[in-house]
């Protein structure tokens, strides 16, 4: 099964035919909506995805800041992309994949078995050479049927207890894990036992993936094991788990991590939904471990 397509694969894709449906989904924290983006030049063919409209829920802090949203809320939102049974799915934004491995990882737990990211974005399509185009047009209303479950998924509990049992993954940068800064969320640090694994790091200088072998070496080293080389029964069904801020770039780590021959666990609430979990401690500084309190 694909993970990644090249600018020119897809756009060899475009040419032959069944032509993919192809998702923009350009967002940064605290905005504006990439719509106005969108609009202004994106790939022939393509839809705007707004993230946190589509692809989140909604409820309170407790629940974090991007918690899945309902299954037919996103059914209705996939139906309005145009998304039919069987379709071959192309994702992209403008940052490197870091907001479109959000629709990657929630389309494939979603059921959705061919979902593919753009690798290195509209940056990689532009740098081919290769058109976009202005403006938006209407799309026919599609017939998916989406279930989600798919995935593993990690909740409080089992985030904390992968923590101290087996690996769990902060993708956040490394001055939010330390604890230096916090911009968003109510408290500063990381959860006690996690490593820190910034996800920027599985990037090359062109915002494309690292070669597999790569991203496996640099997640082995972080301790990743791998079930085939003796992953305990504390992880059913996944070797790793993995959060960050809110869900969105721990999505674009489980990428890594997948194309690296992992199975990811992925922890939606995330560092959000932990923070604002009174009695949850944190933890600070370099260290996994480091200096803990209660909130």
């Amino acid at each position: 099964m694909h993970t990644l397509i090249s600018a020119a694969d897809l756009a060899a894709f475009l040419v032959v035919g069944p032509a993919p449906r192809i998702l923009d989904v350009r967002w940064k924290l605290g905005g504006p909506p990439g719509r106005a983006e969108f609009r202004r030049g994106h790939l022939p063919g393509a839809v705007y995805v707004d993230l946190d409209s589509e692809l989140a829920g909604h409820g309170e802090p407790a629940d974090g800041r991007h918690p899945l949203p309902a299954p037919a809320d996103l059914q209705a939102a996939a139906r309005g992309w145009g998304l039919n049974d069987g379709d071959t799915v192309v994702v992209y934004d403008d940052l490197g994949n870091m907001s479109a491995a959000r629709a990657w990882w929630l389309l494939r737990h979603a059921g959705v078995r061919d979902v593919r990211l753009l690798d290195g974005g509209l940056a990689a399509w532009r740098a081919a050479g290769l058109p976009v185009v202005e403006g938006e047009e209407p799309v026919p209303a599609g017939s998916v049927t989406l279930t989600l479950g798919a995935l593993p998924v990690l909740d409080a509990d089992a985030a904390a207890a992968l923590a101290q049992d087996g690996v769990l993954l902060d993708a956040r940068a490394a001055e939010r894990y330390r604890g230096d800064i916090e911009p968003i969320d109510p408290r500063a640090g990381h959860i006690p036992g996690a490593v820190s694994a910034p996800t920027g790091a599985n990037l090359d200088a062109e915002g494309r993936f690292l070669p597999a072998a790569e991203l496996r070496a640099r997640f082995e080293a972080l301790g990743v094991p791998g079930r085939e080389a003796g992953g305990g029964p504390e992880t059913p069904g996944y070797d790793v788990g993995v959060y960050c801020g809110s869900g969105v770039t721990a999505a674009h780590e489980a990428v890594a991590l997948t194309l690296a021959g992992f199975t990811p666990a992925l922890y939606p609430g995330s560092w959000s939904q932990w923070s604002n979990l009174p009695g949850r401690p944190v933890a600070t500084g370099d260290a996994p471990g480091g200096a803990s309190a209660r909130g």
